[in-house]
């Protein structure tokens, strides 16, 4: 495998064969690629990884006070990931959009905040879990409803964010 071949990990055309690209960050868009421009890639890492702590400690939180109990439906992780879809919807429109907020917002609390707050990996093994203990329609419900209520909560915190922050038509 080559240094930069990573399964898993989308190619784009024109790249060179072999080279993965990581889906959250592309250096080609010159906001990204600021951020780790001129040795602020030490203050990205560290603001990823702080916010990382801080949303992955909130969601160990809510799942604490919400258990799903046996045989019961994960509602905490649904609900933990269509928040977090929502709220990465309304910071990406300020964000990238916008342009509002510090350099490292973004990463903060995009990358490290939010995307350790969200939780696809327990969607997923939660679902193979019931699954395996015969609870198919559970399953199939987490499975869809999870997506569906994600992407229904980015797409309208998106839309909303945009309303909210764009600019006042002029007066005729």
């Amino acid at each position: 495998m080559s240094g930069g071949d990573v399964p898993g990990l989308p190619h784009r055309p024109g790249d060179p064969a072999g080279a993965a690209v990581d889906p959250d960050v592309d250096l080609r868009v010159p906001v990204q690629r600021a951020e780790t421009a001129g040795g602020r890639a030490p203050a990205v890492l560290a603001a990823v990884a702080s916010g990382g702590a801080l949303g992955a400690s909130a969601r160990h939180a809510v799942l604490l006070a919400w258990p799903a109990g046996p045989g019961g439906f994960p509602w905490a992780v649904l609900v933990v990931n269509a928040v977090g879809s929502a709220l990465i919807g309304a910071l990406m429109v300020l964000v990238s959009e916008r342009g509002r907020g510090h350099r490292l917002a973004r990463p903060f609390l995009g990358t490290g905040v939010l995307g350790g707050f969200t939780t696809y990996s327990t969607y997923a093994l939660d679902t193979v879990g019931m699954v395996e203990r015969g609870q198919v329609a559970t399953a199939l419900a987490h499975l869809g409803g999870t997506f569906v209520a994600a992407l229904g909560a980015v797409w309208a915190a998106t839309a909303v964010t945009r309303a909210l922050t764009a600019a006042p038509a002029a007066p005729r």
